[in-house]
């Protein structure tokens, strides 16, 4: 079975491509194309689903709580770090969310607005990973065993299940290869 931290860092790799796209879609704005409304949406809807409800709910929920346990300080510390990081990038997926809902009805500004949040989401998102990939996992790797990584990845698979539902992991998975394409696909003319 696949250790807790290797299950984290896979699903940074989804995270990042879907920063690509999210990327991507920022520029096209910027350049004044029209998106489609429901790539804006899709994005959201991955970040608030894939990124923060399952992954983010799983070092919430299971992965921080046992590194505690296990010594490391909650405040001012690593994970005290991550669950700031992960409440501002709540605050930029909610302004995404009420761009994404002013870019529907047409407003002006709106395109511009999404394009901001998304680029700081990126850039927080990008930073967060390299600090979990290249700091809290190895440290979290000295403190646990093997056996403590089974267990936790165990856990993972119940908090996913009980958070998302079954299938929808593999429905996000779907999503984001669909969203890939129309982030990169040409305005229609």
């Amino acid at each position: 079975m696949a250790k807790a931290t290797e299950i984290l860092r896979k699903e940074h790799d989804v995270i990042l491509k879907m920063i690509e796209a999210t990327e991507i879609t920022a520029a096209r704005l910027e350049r004044g194309e029209r998106v489609p409304d429901s790539l804006l949406a899709g994005i959201i809807e991955f970040f608030q689903l894939f990124a923060d409800r399952c992954h983010h709910g799983k070092e919430e929920e299971v992965f921080f709580p046992r590194l505690v346990e296990k010594g490391m300080p909650s405040d001012g510390g690593p994970v005290g770090v991550m669950l700031h990081e992960h409440e501002m990038g709540r605050e930029l997926i909610r302004r995404m969310s009420e761009a994404e809902g002013a870019y529907r009805a047409g407003a002006s500004s709106a395109a511009s607005s999404w394009a901001k949040a998304a680029r700081s989401y990126a850039t927080l998102l990008r930073e967060h990973i390299s600090k979990e990939n290249e700091v809290l996992f190895m440290m979290a790797e000295r403190m646990l065993s093997e056996t403590e990584q089974q267990e936790l990845a165990e856990a993972f698979e119940r908090v996913e299940t009980e958070r998302m539902g079954a299938g929808t992991h593999e429905r996000l998975h779907a999503r984001m290869e669909q969203l890939l394409r129309e982030a990169a696909s040409s305005p229609a003319h």
